[in-house]
């Protein structure tokens, strides 16, 4: 078992690809999750080339290309074009959405839509060799534990390319989800890590290392290499990440 501390780069939205890669390196952190919607856009190859050979020049690892794709609400003519870009940006994987709904408002055609996108662009991404993992969220069918492991059975049954993330649902106990962890371990990809008390409400993942050490006893119990990529940064302050960074090489240390 090893875990892999990065960061999502739209942690930092307001920074260019090379200060992320600086701020990953001073704060030991490992791989780095690019976002699609400002740091490497879909279609522009060149960008996504540069920022690869910058973050491997630095001896970073990409973990995951972040794309915004909603699943259900595409023109799958897209796909090839956000595939390519990962490729080019050498991301093992492509973060997508579980349409803009969530569960309880999903009708079965719907659903069925989201689906059908999901087998699609796995189907791609899996000749490109990569995988798709979906963005555990709010307000989409990875809503409830319930919904995502049936969306999950649904679409990766089919193709293992199919994938998800984790990252803690709001307003629930340590128990809870742990729970909701230890459900999605057979598809599990990566983690999205930050301590939110409340929905909005971010904090210094200190403040949470409790909660956060029983999630990665989960993970040590399981046999994988797990990226532990940090996110919403309090005030998206890099010294706000430098302390997240530290409290989170400790968690990974106890």
């Amino acid at each position: 078992m090893t875990f892999v501390p990065g960061l999502v780069s739209v942690s930092f939205r307001k920074l260019a690809p090379r200060e992320i890669v600086e701020l990953a390196r001073e704060t030991k952190l490992a791989a780095i999750e690019w976002g699609g919607d400002v740091h490497v856009p879909p279609g522009d190859l060149a960008r996504a080339r540069d920022v690869r050979a910058m973050t491997t020049d630095a001896g970073l690892s990409v973990t995951a290309y972040g794309s915004y794709l909603r699943l259900g609400e595409e023109d799958p003519a897209t796909f090839p074009t956000v595939i390519e870009t990962a490729a080019a940006l050498g991301a093992p994987s492509i973060r997508v959405w579980a349409g803009k709904r969530g569960s309880a408002g999903a009708d079965d055609a719907y659903r069925n839509r989201v689906i059908d996108q999901a087998r699609q662009l796995a189907t791609l991404a899996a000749d490109a060799g990569i995988a798709v993992c979906y963005e555990h969220h709010v307000d989409t069918l990875t809503d409830t534990d319930a919904s995502a492991l049936s969306l999950l059975r649904a679409t990766a049954g089919e193709n293992p390319a199919m994938r998800t993330l984790w990252q803690p649902p709001h307003g629930r106990t340590v128990d809870e989800n742990v729970a909701s962890l230890r459900g999605v371990l057979p598809w599990l990809h990566h983690v999205h890590v930050f301590h939110w008390p409340q929905r909005g409400e971010r904090a210094p993942l200190a403040d949470g290392a409790d909660r956060w050490r029983a999630y990665l006893d989960v993970l040590r119990a399981h046999p994988g290499k797990w990226p532990l990529l940090l996110e919403f940064v309090r005030n998206d302050d890099p010294a706000q990440l430098r302390a997240d960074a530290a409290a989170l090489h400790e968690c990974i240390g106890q």
